[in-house]
């Protein structure tokens, strides 16, 4: 998909062998502390196999080491079924933040979107993050949904 100096973009289907990595990082993240099994988790990424579109899962990764990944999905907050596709489970191994990474991962979703027909990305984040996607070009479109503010990406013309 995208190769920077020091890693490559890669669609999850392409580099299989990160999808382990991958559900072990977003369920510690997000999923592990509400009770959900890593093997759920493992079913949800495995989905992206089946998939010829949404969902979509991308890894960041230098040669064989796994640095990161980024999902484009349909829906990622029940509360707004009006948006989709978006950009969800942005994850950077913490060795590897700050190197310019996790915003390669949210741009690459956002393009993943616009090559399959959407005009528009949307994603949710915590407050406390919402300036790094702001400095990404996102606009706020909703703040404090589910404690969380959501943002969209036009395609550009």
């Amino acid at each position: 998909m995208a190769t920077h100096e020091t890693y490559s973009i890669s669609d999850l289907r392409d580099r299989p062998e990160f999808a382990g990595d991958v559900a072990v990082r977003i369920w510690n993240a997000w999923w592990r502390q509400d009770g959900h099994e890593l093997a759920f988790i493992r079913g949800l990424v495995d989905e992206n196999f089946a998939s010829t579109g949404l969902p979509q899962a991308l890894v960041a990764h230098d040669r064989d080491t796994f640095l990161g990944t980024a999902h484009l999905i349909e829906s990622d907050l029940e509360s707004r079924p009006q948006y989709s596709p978006w950009v969800a489970a942005v994850w950077v191994d913490e060795a590897a933040r700050k190197s310019g990474i996790g915003a390669a991962l949210v741009q690459a979703g956002a393009e993943a979107a616009f090559l399959q027909g959407f005009d528009t990305a949307y994603l949710c984040a915590k407050p406390a993050v919402s300036a790094f996607y702001e400095r990404l070009g996102w606009q706020r479109i909703e703040e404090d949904v589910e404690g969380l503010n959501v943002f969209s990406l036009k395609r550009k013309a």
